[in-house]
């Protein structure tokens, strides 16, 4: 291996199929023809297997394979050597592990399928490190010889050796459909720390506490779980995603109850794809980098500032490594505020509506807006965001004002829903051609839109069997392919990690703004939601009984509203020019909230 990168060869085994192939892998490889075997195929063989020690990187095997099965990959060099878990011949590899700290809370970001979950079952207890030993694992003493000298054997002498409880709340919240335990009953047989009470305050758990866990929704599951994780009496609490679902007061108070959790002695783990509640969570951060799927590499401890400018520049100082080409910023750039000013805009009206349901009453303020225009509507669960997308989408009708039914504007729309089910009974590919067949033809389509939201590579799925993330960004296809005067999008952020969303954002963006086009968009993902909004439209007042929704008023003054009704401050980061929570209480906080000024717009 001297002289040249580590290399290895992932082969995907719901996709390799060698019965049906033909096996041309096999019979392509160059070294196979010198008679030696590189790639082997065996009668019972249900996957191909490839020697990474006897191929030469050609690259044939990947472009012959008619399923994609294969990804031949060099690695940095010495990587070899940091080899944490490997799962088996030609599957995932982790390089390095995060480095709990005591007394201090241990942020990871990284995207999808990079090997976060890996490394959080390993820290949790449930996955031993193989050291890439699959075949003849490694036993516990040679595991702590391998880490002598570092705060990882001490993690894990305490973890094996003492007996240390580590408690994980998982990234899905599935609840069996056989429990049907209340919520109280259930938190009681959890409170080891004696502070349900205190907790289920805090995370607004009280007015469910009689409802089956069955019947939650998915805001009030994972506070639900997020509540039974902490009153446990742990030494290490991880958490996984732990702001899917919650909106940004929901998502605050999360993280209040996470920090909470520290004692001088105790490790705190989270795994957070909203960069704001991050920052604000964590005491330092560890990003992962790799190729989904293949392999993934945990870099050293950062501040929090640093780590997640590594993530979003996509390079490394300290190893000089470059692990993505594009930056991801945040600043609109003085060509495309050109290009909006040099618009001749088609503006648009809604009319003052009221809507009651089910003892729900949301009042709406007239507005206006125009086209090359994102207005992103921000305010807590329940206040009715969702309920006025469906007024603007036709589906539900305002009150009528005494015998007359109110006039909206004839526009058509292009809906994304909340919820991704999806019962399509085929393939990605036969969804797309079937519902957006005349943009998927379109280069100019193809180019901003499918491909950098990798739905190339989803084509020949099952829509079944597609995850959350991989659904979302089809979803958001489908949406933005229909030809629409308006498009409604909610939620775009949901089930997407950090790298995706900010990705999804651009398109989105650029979508809009070439198509002419406008977006009202639902957003919990504050930076996401600062990226994106042209406009805000605020809604105000009592969730699930009564609540405002205002006119769309300019950024900077419609995210001070909101933000001074939830007591939170932002400040704008210098280098990457992302949104920054200030810190309850801290010296910028005050001055900012002294003058009036909680969304900081100066870079």
């Amino acid at each position: 291996m001297s002289g040249r990168s580590t290399r290895i060869a992932v082969v995907v085994e719901e996709r390799c199929r060698p019965s049906k192939c033909g096996q041309q892998c096999r019979k392509r490889c160059p070294v196979n023809a010198t008679g030696r075997q590189c790639i082997e195929v065996t009668p019972s063989s249900k996957v191909s297997l490839i020697s990474e020690e006897l191929c030469i990187g050609c690259g044939i095997c990947v472009k012959v394979c008619p399923f994609n099965a294969i990804q031949i990959i060099n690695l940095p060099n010495g990587l070899d050597k940091e080899t944490t878990h490997r799962y088996g011949p030609n599957s995932f590899k982790l390089h390095r592990l995060p480095v709990p700290r005591p007394g201090q809370v241990l942020g990871l970001v990284g995207t999808n399928g990079i090997g976060k979950s890996t490394a959080l079952n390993i820290l949790a207890g449930k996955l031993t490190p193989n050291l890439g030993k699959f075949t003849d694992s490694p036993n516990s003493d040679e595991i702590l010889s391998y880490f002598r000298g570092s705060e990882l054997q001490k993690y894990f002498t305490r973890l094996w050796k003492d007996n240390m409880k580590a408690t994980i709340k998982p990234q899905y919240l599935n609840v069996p459909k056989s429990f049907r335990g209340k919520v109280g009953d259930f938190l009681n047989t959890k409170d080891e720390r004696q502070v349900k009470d205190k907790l289920c305050d805090i995370l607004e758990l009280n007015q469910v506490m009689d409802r089956d866990i069955s019947d939650l929704s998915g805001g009030e599951l994972q506070r639900f779980a997020i509540a039974a994780r902490a009153m446990e009496e742990a030494d290490v609490y991880i958490f996984d995603e732990p702001s899917c679902y919650l909106d940004v007061k929901q998502r605050l108070k999360a993280a209040e109850v996470i920090r909470s959790l520290l004692q001088p002695k105790s490790y705190v783990i989270v795994v957070e794809h909203d960069l704001s509640i991050l920052d604000y969570l964590s005491d330092y951060i560890c990003c992962l980098y790799g190729t989904p799927g293949a392999y993934g590499v945990v870099t050293l401890p950062s501040s929090v500032r640093e780590g997640i400018n590594i993530f979003l520049n996509g390079f490394i100082p300290t190893e000089n490594l470059r692990f993505r080409e594009e930056k991801l910023t945040f600043r609109v750039t003085e060509s495309t505020k050109e290009i909006i000013e040099g618009q001749n805009y088609q503006c648009y009206k809604y009319p003052t509506m009221k809507k009651t349901r089910r003892g729900f009453k949301l009042s709406v303020t007239q507005g206006s807006f125009n086209d090359s225009q994102i207005i992103v509507m921000l305010g807590e669960n329940g206040t009715g965001k969702t309920t006025f997308i469906r007024m603007l989408a036709g589906e539900v009708k305002p009150d009528k004002v005494g015998d007359e039914q109110v006039d909206m504007p004839a526009y058509s729309v292009s809906y994304k829903r909340q919820e991704l089910v999806s019962k399509y009974p085929s393939t990605v590919r036969g969804l797309i051609h079937e519902k957006i067949r005349g943009s998927c033809t379109q280069a100019q389509f193809r180019s901003d839109v499918m491909k950098p939201l990798k739905i190339e590579e989803l084509m020949d799925m099952q829509v079944a069997n597609l995850s959350g993330g991989q659904l979302q960004r089809v979803k958001l296809c489908l949406c933005l392919g229909k030809p629409a005067d308006i498009y409604l999008i909610d939620e775009p952020s949901a089930h997407l990690d950090s790298e995706q969303r900010l990705l999804a954002s651009k398109v989105i963006k650029r979508f809009i703004l070439h198509q002419k086009k406008t977006a009202f968009i639902a957003e919990h993902d504050f930076v996401m939601a600062a990226y994106l909004a042209d406009k805000v439209l605020v809604f105000e007042g009592k969730p699930s009984v009564h609540c405002a929704a205002n006119a769309p008023e300019p950024l900077a003054s419609g995210m001070n509203r909101f933000l001074s009704h939830l007591n939170v401050t932002f400040r704008t980061d210098p280098t990457t020019y992302r949104p920054r929570i200030n810190k309850l209480g801290s010296m910028k906080d005050t001055e900012q909230k002294a003058a009036g000024c909680y969304y900081y717009l100066e870079y």
